[in-house]
């Protein structure tokens, strides 16, 4: 009887030193995955001094949202309208499913709206399809962002487009309906990749240029920091980068 008594106190502790080795492996994995995102992100261009980290994620330029647990893209970004250098895959950009919360359905019109944008850029595969079930691309959702933060995005992350879009509904609901439905398909830009196109007078050392369509664009949708204020459209320069990173 002791013998055994003594084995289940043996097998007891073997069981716990499991857990707690499992644990920290988990751990030490997920905070090398999160080094391997903080190297992405400066990899890209943005300098130190605008990367905010989060508990389950970095933040720059206050609307491009990396989680700590995203797939790292393993092509590299050269230093050169402006995309991150990774893809949503060429069968998911034609259905890329958006599921919104309904903590965002008062502002439905602004959505289709910012959705009729994408999907009617000529010779371009991109399209969004709007679903309530459980099975989704990305999902848009409210959230209280703070001042001056109009919304968020996520870059796509293995071939799959940016799975959140984070706006701040209460902060934008004065905007008038064409700034408020800009925010969105701003955010949505994020999420196939497009960087602002007004990066390097946001300070960022580097941007992947789309071929052929590089240099700045004033009436670009995806010129950052103009929330309430910048262009409500895809400019020309913005469907042209559009069609050359996912043509027909």
């Amino acid at each position: 009887m002791k013998n055994l008594f003594s084995l289940a106190i043996l097998l007891a502790f073997g069981f716990v030193a499991c857990k707690k080795s499992g644990s920290a492996e988990q751990n030490a994995n997920q905070d090398d995955n999160a080094a391997k995102v903080l190297a992405y992100i400066r990899e890209l261009g943005f300098p130190a001094d605008q990367i905010v980290e989060r508990d389950d994620a970095y933040v720059v330029e206050e609307d491009i949202v990396f989680p700590k647990n995203m797939q790292v893209p393993v092509e590299k970004v050269k230093p050169e309208q402006y995309y991150t250098g990774s893809l949503v895959t060429a069968a998911k950009v034609v259905n890329i499913r958006l599921k919104v919360d309904a903590s965002m359905t008062s502002m439905q019109a602004e959505i289709d709206a910012a959705i009729n944008q994408w999907n009617t850029v000529p010779n371009c595969k991109i399209h969004w399809t709007l679903v309530t079930g459980t099975s989704y691309d990305v999902l848009m959702v409210n959230s209280n962002l703070g001042s001056g933060v109009c919304g968020q995005g996520t870059f796509p992350s293995g071939g799959n487009a940016g799975g959140t879009i984070w706006i701040n509904k209460n902060y934008i609901a004065g905007n008038s309906f064409a700034q408020r439905s800009r925010t969105i398909c701003h955010e949505m830009g994020h999420n196939v990749s497009f960087r602002h196109t007004n990066w390097s007078a946001r300070g960022e050392s580097s941007a992947t240029a789309v071929p052929g369509v590089g240099g700045t664009d004033a009436s670009s949708i995806m010129n950052g920091g103009q929330c309430g204020s910048g262009a409500t459209v895809l400019s020309t320069k913005d469907k042209q980068a559009a069609a050359v990173l996912y043509p027909l």
